[in-house]
């Protein structure tokens, strides 16, 4: 059970920062602890074959492809058997998620509660879409599918070059977070045969000793998309507040890697000016903003109200896909996804020398982007106001989802779940 407060957790992050040996002494300390604390649950807890834990950005939301082969199973009669629980953050998010229909079938757990360590012990099945705990080894016989979440645009694990900038971890750090991963993956999750050679390489998932199994059978959370009506859109729509009659910008940029704060995690700092946006496109428009997860800055839009809507909090952004006409975007993944909806997508790239060249770098041409790339703010008004509505889903957007989309046809769950888990039926 966590014992300090969050603020206080966040004033120590902070205070020891600055000091990397003493950070380094008590990380140590803290991973001892939870290794001798999955140990204990270990002896005393054989491993349970009906069982499943998931966990979606380690307890954060509930969302994505966790979700998803969650919501599958629990309505297939032959996982009717199996027991399900679900690890969230902390206590708030714990009271949250009870209330949902769909996880009455679930038992809630606490991050780092006794509850969780012995489910990280003697449950068969892990299912997450993040990095798997260091203290936590896989025991003989225990099963982890690694989910993922996107198809990688941006440079993953070991193939980012060594002298990219992090201002969080070192590369010696990150290049152990990877080994791990991968060594504790008995599955990895992919959505086309191109981001199954971008997992091989920068996770090593064939090197490894026994190699990671990559199920190349579409993401499951992108089944969602393919289920698709207006009649959810304009449910999504009321829910959030969006005014009737206005069209619906999704503004969804990913974290830079060089912004950090101890305490905080990473930042991000808005690159756009929402007075000239509003002045511009008020008329028609409203812009739902999503931060990307691990992005911690507290982001005021009260000055905006009735313009911007801040949806960082939303746990499912295959609601904010649905809803919306139009996505902008940077070097996040969410427009591969966004895809399958076959609308307008608008890439904002004000830093596109920095981020190619020193923050990550770029698997794929960006000459196949499914729409087009603008610099500046000016540009990206009149890119909104000026997309053919006709003919935007050109034969270079075709030709996109062909290549990183034909997986995604509305049965990967089905299809994930028969391949990792045995029907048990009560």
């Amino acid at each position: 059970m966590r014992i300090l407060k969050p603020e206080t957790r966040a004033a120590l992050h902070r205070w020891l920062f600055n000091k990397p040996h003493l950070k380094k002494l008590v990380h140590k300390l803290v991973y001892i602890k939870d290794r001798l604390t999955i140990a204990h649950y270990s002896l005393w807890n054989p491993l349970r074959r009906d069982t499943v834990l998931f966990t979606c950005f380690v307890g954060r939301s509930y969302g994505c492809s966790p979700k998803a082969i969650y919501e599958y199973m629990r309505t297939d009669p032959r996982y009717a058997g199996y027991k399900f629980v679900w690890m969230f953050r902390d206590k708030e998010r714990c009271r949250k998620y009870r209330q949902i229909p769909a996880l009455q079938d679930a038992e809630i757990i606490e991050f780092k509660s006794a509850a969780y360590y012995k489910y990280l012990a003697c449950a068969k099945y892990i299912v997450s879409n993040y990095k798997f705990h260091a203290f936590s080894p896989r025991r003989k016989g225990q099963i982890f599918l690694q989910c993922w979440h996107g198809t990688p645009l941006k440079r993953l694990g070991f193939d980012v070059d060594d002298n990219v900038i992090n201002a969080r971890d070192s590369r010696s750090d990150l290049k152990k977070q990877y080994e791990w991963m991968s060594r504790q993956s008995s599955y990895f999750i992919s959505p086309s045969a191109f981001a199954s050679a971008r997992f091989n390489s920068a996770y090593k998932l064939q090197e490894i000793q026994p190699p990671t199994e990559i199920i190349e059978e579409g993401y499951p959370r992108n089944d969602a998309l393919a289920a698709a009506t207006p009649e959810k859109a304009q449910e999504i729509r009321r829910r959030l507040g969006v005014p009737e009659g206005k069209k619906v910008i999704l503004y969804a940029p990913t974290f830079r890697d060089n912004q950090h704060s101890a305490g905080l995690g990473f930042t991000y700092e808005l690159a756009v000016d929402f007075d000239r946006l509003r002045e511009r496109l008020s008329d028609d428009y409203v812009i739902l903003f999503r931060a990307h997860y691990l992005v911690a800055s507290s982001f005021d839009f009260t000055k905006y109200a009735g313009f911007v809507y801040n949806v960082s909090d939303v746990d499912d952004i295959n609601d904010l896909y649905i809803c919306s006409d139009l996505l902008i975007t940077d070097y996040s993944s969410v427009f591969f996804d966004y895809a399958n909806l076959r609308r307008p997508i608008i890439f904002y790239m004000y830093d596109r020398e920095q981020y190619g060249s020193v923050i990550r770098g770029f698997y794929i041409d960006l000459a196949e982007l499914p729409g087009p790339i603008v610099e500046t703010e000016d540009d990206l008004v009149e890119a909104v106001l000026g997309f053919d509505e006709e003919n935007f889903y050109d034969a270079r957007y075709r030709a996109f989802n062909e290549k990183y989309n034909y997986l995604d046809d509305g049965n990967a769950s089905k299809r994930v779940a028969e391949r990792v888990f045995e029907p048990i039926v009560k």
